[in-house]
């Protein structure tokens, strides 16, 4: 009797916390980031102002340097050459990378081989992999493209590999009585199954060659050998105001990817009950 009275104390706590984020969840996406981002650019402005006035430029400096780098173009310009890299990197990525998970479950030596690309290749950054291309390559789109694709490959491949290994045997069974086999077990079953684990492969992927393809541009940009993103003059230094609308920009490019990544979620696996909604 004595212990029912402090074990409802201690699950209080629990009931109270699902109630409080059922509510929050409520209130819009955006509206929630803001309330985040407020505070932060009040700091800023503040340090701005009364602390230090040379390092940091105001916040509204950098909103004029970005407004205006996308009025006059180059932003948008070096914004959408990085993203066209990148989505051919990941179209060629997605299609190895599922020959590859493909291969693993359906073969030994398919399963041991990426297993080992991924125990061996995964520590290795992509980027570190652009002066080998660099000399079969000239420095251009070309050699962009595939350390984007390295970048893209292994994540995409060890989670799709997971999603096929971890299908519900009962779902492999029920195929197999409606006598799917082969290609019509994989797109009907195996691949609609495995759809949460891919999506997750495909956003980290996203997430790797983003930040591959971006450095890849300023190591171009810096050598005055090739197509530099966020630089006006290889070798140069542009404002800091402008650096500043730059980051701003590859920031604005991820959150996008997310929000995309998350409305392909919400419309199919979410939709599917496959996973539950956030």
């Amino acid at each position: 009797m004595n212990s029912a009275k402090p074990k409802r104390d201690q699950d209080a706590p629990r009931e109270i916390l699902p109630i409080f984020r059922l509510r929050s969840a409520r209130i819009p996406m955006t509206i929630r980031y803001a309330a985040l981002l407020a505070p932060l650019l009040v700091f800023w402005q503040a340090y701005v102002t009364f602390v230090d006035q040379t390092l940091l430029p105001r916040p509204l400096e950098v909103a004029v340097a970005f407004w205006d780098g996308w009025i006059s173009g180059r932003l948008a310009s070096a914004t959408w050459t990085a993203i066209g890299v990148l989505a051919t990197a990941m179209l060629i990525g997605t299609l190895l990378a599922a020959f590859l998970a493909v291969f693993a479950i359906r073969t030994r030596v398919g399963d041991d081989s990426l297993s080992l690309l991924a125990v061996a290749l995964g520590p290795i950054p992509a980027i570190a992999v652009l002066p080998l291309l660099l000399v079969f390559f000239d420095a251009g789109t070309d050699a962009l493209i595939l350390v984007a694709v390295c970048a893209v490959v292994l994540p995409i491949a060890t989670n799709l590999r997971a999603g096929l290994l971890g299908v519900n045997p009962t779902l492999l069974l029920a195929g197999q009585n409606l006598g799917l086999r082969g290609w019509s077990m994989l797109s009907q079953v195996l691949l609609p199954a495995a759809l949460p684990h891919a999506i997750y492969g495909l956003r980290i992927g996203w997430a790797r060659g983003w930040r591959t393809v971006i450095a890849a541009g300023l190591v171009f940009g810096i050598a005055g050998s090739g197509p530099g993103f966020f630089t006006d003059d290889a070798g140069g230094f542009l404002p800091v105001p402008d650096l500043f609308a730059g980051l701003l920009t590859v920031a604005f490019a991820g959150i996008l990817a997310e929000a995309t990544f998350g409305l392909l979620e919400r419309r199919t696996v979410v939709r599917w009950g496959m996973k539950s909604g956030p």
